[in-house]
């Protein structure tokens, strides 16, 4: 009884640590290089049955099948209740090919000195995938604890300002037909983007919306191109100096255009038919894109030659919400976020990418990921929280929760010279989070505000929102209102004074 207390405590205590996994494709020189660390011992055997089903004693090794089993799982399922076992922070688990898994410490096992095996096969570290649920039956979200402790209350460092509001063309404020579902500025910080429902990608250029004023929209933007479909994103090629942009739409269609010709140059249609919710570039190869659908699939493509580049399927076949890539100098890492609540890292050197890192902690869907600098990752879900993801430790660093997101996309934005990050709520209100405190340090109603005599908000929500990627004392963000409206902000970083 005291050992079973004691194998209960033991879980309990790791419960949402990181597990790295080490996949020896050769298992005698893995064997070898363990035998080399003077720490080697049999933990469990897989052949028989799943190792996360167990009833194990950490003392005996004993064993015990569960009270409840039907059929004899597959190998697959035992290599995946494998991954998914849990150890103490501080030991890692390597499993060879043949099942046997075995412990030592870590601070005794120095990854980056054993880097090729003897016969030259890979040595892979991956994250571990999550167990696939029995059928009925939902696993429940792990729990997640910040893993930075804030030593002060947040503060607003900026002086926020509203610089201008421009109308929709509709007459209704209140009607959806010209909702904005996304926002993209140009690599050079001078051209503005939006699209949405109006089936419209209407260009305008930055500078005049950062002064004061309410405008129509007839009135700001430079000119429009009308597409065959709703826009779910849009996404500047990186080496085409502001003259092409790619969008996703509601069709399922991947579409480049060039905007002095105003003219589409590139379609590609590889979704069956199904949503693309996001689309991007790779900074480390320009030509390279990469497009999440509700299919379940994020598919990358070379927009020179036309031609697939390699499918990527998460852990799951739910939609797939968001895509990224790391724009910091020589990375080669994806992000996805999906609506099976996790966010997925690749690293695409793999000639089959699988994720390196699974991150989980969200209840809901994931809707959003953006990378703020290099391993830092930050996730919107429509569980109302955003995450900030330390990708070499897959641990939450901070939660940020003050915004209301129980269904729609709202929008998220990271300025990640500045630190700050921003997104919309369904409250129809901008909040402003810095990277440092989990509380919003700015929030604004959007404009215009209900008319007198109307309660609420009507509905309407905030549905996009971009930061201008400066890195001067200043800033900008501009956000899109589900009933058209577009709204740019300006701030100004606060002067310090010390006496």
């Amino acid at each position: 009884m005291e050992r079973k207390r004691d194998y209960a405590t033991h879980h309990r205590k790791i419960d949402g640590e990181r597990l790295v996994i080490l996949a020896f494709y050769y298992s005698k020189a893995g064997i070898k290089a363990l035998k080399a660390l003077g720490r080697e011992r049999e933990y469990h055997q897989m052949n028989e049955w799943p190792l996360a089903n167990y009833s194990d004693s950490l003392v005996t090794n004993q064993r015990r099948l569960p009270k409840k089993r039907k059929t004899k799982p597959t190998r697959r399922k035992q290599a995946a209740a494998g991954r998914a076992t849990q150890c103490p922070a501080n030991f890692l688990l390597v499993a060879r090919n043949d099942g046997l898994l075995l412990e030592c410490e870590m601070s005794k096992f120095p990854l980056q000195e054993i880097n090729q095996e003897e016969d030259g096969r890979r040595l892979e570290a991956a994250a571990p995938l999550h167990r696939e649920e029995e059928e009925g039956e939902e696993e429940a979200p792990p729990v997640v604890r910040d893993e930075e402790e804030e030593t002060e209350k947040a503060r607003c460092e900026w002086d926020f300002s509203l610089s201008s509001s421009i109308l929709p063309p509709s007459t209704s404020l209140c009607g959806t037909s010209d909702a904005i579902g996304v926002i993209e500025i140009d690599p050079s910080d001078t051209i503005l983007a939006t699209g949405g429902s109006a089936r419209k990608i209407r260009i305008y250029t930055l500078r005049p919306l950062e002064s004061r004023g309410f405008h129509d929209h007839a009135s700001t933007y430079d000119y429009y191109i009308c597409t065959p479909a709703k826009l779910s994103s849009l996404r500047w090629q990186p080496d085409s100096g502001g003259r092409v942009i790619g969008s996703g739409d509601y069709d399922g269609v991947v579409t480049e255009y060039d905007l002095e010709k105003r003219v589409p140059v590139f379609e590609r249609d590889e979704h069956g038919g199904r949503r693309v919710w996001s689309i991007d570039y790779s900074a480390r190869f320009p030509s390279v894109g990469a497009s999440a659908s509700d299919d379940g699939t994020v598919h990358l493509w070379d927009s020179r030659s036309g031609a697939g580049v390699a499918v990527v399927q998460p852990g799951s076949m739910s939609p797939v919400c968001s895509v990224e890539f790391d724009r910091s100098d020589g990375s080669t890492l994806m992000a996805v976020g999906s609506a099976d609540r996790c966010v997925y890292v690749f690293d695409l050197r793999w000639p089959a990418p699988e994720p390196i890192a699974v991150l989980r902690g969200h209840r809901k869907a994931v809707s959003y990921v953006r990378f703020l600098g290099s391993g830092s990752i930050v996730s919107a879900g429509i569980d109302g929280c955003l995450k900030l993801w330390d990708v070499h430790a897959a641990k939450v660093v901070r939660t940020y929760e003050g915004h209301v997101n129980a269904r729609n996309f709202v929008g998220l934005a990271v300025w990640r010279e500045g630190g700050l990050l921003g997104c919309g709520s369904e409250s129809n209100e901008v909040y402003v989070y810095d990277r440092r405190w989990k509380d919003p340090i700015w929030v604004r109603g959007f404009e215009p505000r209900p008319l007198l005599g109307q309660s609420g908000c009507g509905g309407r929500f905030v549905s996009s929102v971009c930061w201008r990627q400066q890195t001067s004392g200043e800033c900008t963000l501009v956000a899109g209102g589900s009933n058209g409206v577009l709204q740019v902000f300006t701030g100004k970083k606060k002067e310090t004074w010390f006496a």
